[in-house]
């Protein structure tokens, strides 16, 4: 299989390019490397795909129309893996015009790029965050997801929107993957695992939101990924039983269809931190604070419809996620 994987340098897709390339696919890296977080981490991770046959870069913005339509227009690719985005909720909040470029006008790249390439299906993130105001437990990509509180999740929303769009318009077989609180060994410097880690090592006090009462769905990487190349392999049919009066917002008369992909056991942030100091042998300080505009105070996936159809569910406790990137942090960065 050809595949493209866009933001191949990032967490997610560096860690899913791997695994394509281990079984043998052919993997089209694209990242716009920007300075979102530190660029070397971005770096590393690509020089470790750089050395694996099979794997090819382009370093490109997905909002780049024109780089976009010609990288489409001279390549073939089997399969496309959307993993490009511009993340985090606390950031849209400073600069919103970041969502809309990458994750509204580079979405619509990508769409455009795969209906006019025939692109055999497209694979795309989402994220839990587009549940939003919804309290019903756990979350379901049945139950309507109108009510998103940050532009980050609204942007998600609309990616999910604008897929089927071109799944009923056009044939385009497209799967939105609802990631939750995603953690692990080269994770995001702006992630709970990664922040909380630099400032127990460096005696700070850890900013605590919430009151360390939040729970998140905290899933390790290994089981995101695992998610992810069972969904590229099974293409979406049109539900036949589909109605208008009831719709289902999980699937569709279009090739379209959503799922969860988290690990199914919310775990409260306070709990997360004791872990990660038994790990590290430290013991964390904590500033205590309210919550964060635009933040969830519970991630909890119903991931039913991913065990019925591809056979898998998340499974790995923080204890063991946790030992593995606190392993590798002090490798990565010697301490």
């Amino acid at each position: 299989m050809r595949a493209l994987v866009t933001g191949a340098a990032g967490f997610i897709g560096f860690h899913l390019s791997q695994r394509l390339l281990a079984r043998g696919d052919e993997v089209i890296g694209l990242d716009n490397l920007n300075d979102y977080y530190a660029v070397t981490l971005k770096q590393d991770r690509l020089a470790h795909l750089n050395n694996k046959p099979g794997f090819s870069f382009h370093q490109l913005d997905l909002a780049d129309r024109p780089g976009m339509a010609q990288l489409f227009a001279t390549q073939r690719f089997d399969v496309v893996v959307n993993m490009a985005a511009q993340p985090g909720v606390r950031y849209s909040l400073k600069n919103p015009h970041a969502y809309i470029d990458s994750n509204l006008v580079g979405f619509t790249n990508v769409l455009e790029g795969c209906r006019q390439s025939q692109v055999k299906h497209l694979v795309f993130a989402s994220s839990s965050s587009v549940y939003g105001a919804n309290t019903k437990m756990p979350f379901s990509v049945h139950d309507n997801v109108a009510h998103p509180v940050s532009l980050y999740g609204a942007t998600k929303k609309a990616n999910e929107l604008m897929a089927h769009t071109y799944s009923h318009l056009f044939g385009l077989p497209t799967t939105g993957l609802r990631f939750f609180t995603v953690y692990g060994p080269w994770g995001r410097p702006d992630m709970a695992a990664f922040l909380f880690t630099k400032a127990i090592l460096s005696g700070q006090p850890l900013d605590v939101f919430d009151y360390g009462k939040m729970q998140r769905d905290f899933t390790y990487i290994d089981d995101i990924v695992e998610g992810v190349v069972r969904v590229i392999d099974k293409i979406p049919s049109p539900n036949s039983t589909w109605s208008g009066n009831t719709p289902d917002p999980a699937t569709s008369k279009a090739p379209y269809k959503i799922y969860n992909i988290g690990n199914n056991q919310p775990v409260e942030l306070m709990r997360f931190i004791e872990v990660l100091s038994d790990c590290l042998g430290i013991k964390a300080s904590k500033n205590m604070l309210p919550p964060q505009p635009g933040d969830l105070p519970v991630t909890y996936a119903d991931v039913d419809d991913l065990v019925k159809d591809v056979g898998f569910k998340p499974s790995t406790p923080i204890e063991v996620g946790i030992k593995n990137f606190v392993w590798w942090y002090r490798a990565y960065y010697n301490v």
